[in-house]
């Protein structure tokens, strides 16, 4: 059976699995699937067609699940999908997709958001990510495996974070950010690679050689970027890091690739 507080409020129709914690003052929608092994700590209000995946744990007052801020949204049957054994840490909120965007907001497994962090409709999430406090995103977001974006950082609609990217503090992000990336500033510039990212999670000294080769003549002052793009694609077709890089460059997108401050600081 589930530990449900008697003061929390659990709708008729809710499907909470055995072994789900559900602590003091949260309340729990009709629609929505928890399943073994999460936890609410107190205060947490889960709406709509939300699922909430094994061993996730969210404390006080979190929102997860409510109707998107988004005025196209019509009332639509749209989701939201948490993987397993995320921590999910006071006031962040979480919002489903929108007909605009797929009908799904998607959050992977293993990942870490930190207070007031803000998942908005129609992102797509990967594993392993950590959001520092307040670190929000807008609608149809991608971020992918093993990112981090710092506290008081924001993404603009639409955009694309690459995996193991590194989004410094109080930066802005206009622009896709290629797989393996560092940005920084009020309006996000590419300030490297994710070297220490890269380590950490075992990359070899030689893709993390060839990565850095690779940017260098990826982002080179010579030639446009579509003649740059096909000399990294030809020289690196065997590092599986590098044509990471090269595919996510060539996907169609509706924002533009995040690039490097320029020497003069243009």
């Amino acid at each position: 059976m589930a530990d449900i507080h008697p003061s929390a409020i659990v709708a008729p129709g809710a499907s909470i699995a055995a072994g789900a914690e559900i602590g003091p003052f949260c309340v729990i929608g009709p629609q929505v699937e928890i399943a073994g092994g999460v936890r609410l700590i107190s205060h947490v209000v889960v709406d709509g067609l939300t699922s909430i995946g094994e061993g996730t744990v969210v404390y006080p007052f979190a929102s997860l699940g409510h109707r998107p801020q988004d005025l196209k949204y019509k009332g639509e049957p749209s989701r939201l999908i948490i993987g397993k054994h995320n921590q999910i840490r006071e006031n962040v909120s979480m919002n489903p997709g929108t007909e605009g965007g797929g009908m799904v907001t998607r959050v992977g497994d293993n990942g870490l958001f930190m207070v007031g962090a803000h998942v908005a409709h129609d992102c797509q999430v990967g594993d392993g990510v950590i959001f520092a406090n307040n670190a929000t995103l807008g609608g149809h977001v991608t971020v992918g495996d093993f990112a981090v974006l710092g506290g008081l950082s924001a993404v603009h609609q639409f955009v694309r974070i690459g995996r193991h990217v590194m989004v410094g503090g109080m930066t802005g992000v206009e622009n896709d950010v290629i797989p393996f990336a560092t940005v920084t500033g009020n309006r996000a510039h590419l300030s490297g690679l994710n070297l220490v990212g890269l380590k950490r999670r075992g990359y070899s000294r030689e893709d993390i050689h060839a990565l850095r080769n690779a940017y260098r003549l990826l982002f080179a002052p010579e030639g446009t970027m579509a003649e740059r793009l096909e000399e990294v694609a030809t020289q690196f077709s065997d590092v599986a890091p590098v044509m990471e890089i090269v595919d996510f460059i060539r996907v169609d997108s509706s924002r533009a690739i995040c690039q490097p401050k320029l020497a003069n600081g243009a």
